[in-house]
């Protein structure tokens, strides 16, 4: 097989990393929410 894993592994690896990125996006939005709340007065674009 590809690079000596079973197809088996192969599909707990994708699903590991399927659900690593889904928490890595809800965090990151999280986080962006997070920080715009804290920074409101110092977000880039209001300089009018």
């Amino acid at each position: 097989m590809l690079l000596g894993l079973a197809w088996y592994w192969w599909l707990v690896i994708t699903a590991v990393l399927m659900i690593s990125i889904s928490f890595k996006i809800k965090f990151m939005k999280w986080w962006s929410k997070r920080q715009q709340g804290k920074n409101q007065h110092e977000k880039w674009g209001d300089d009018e």
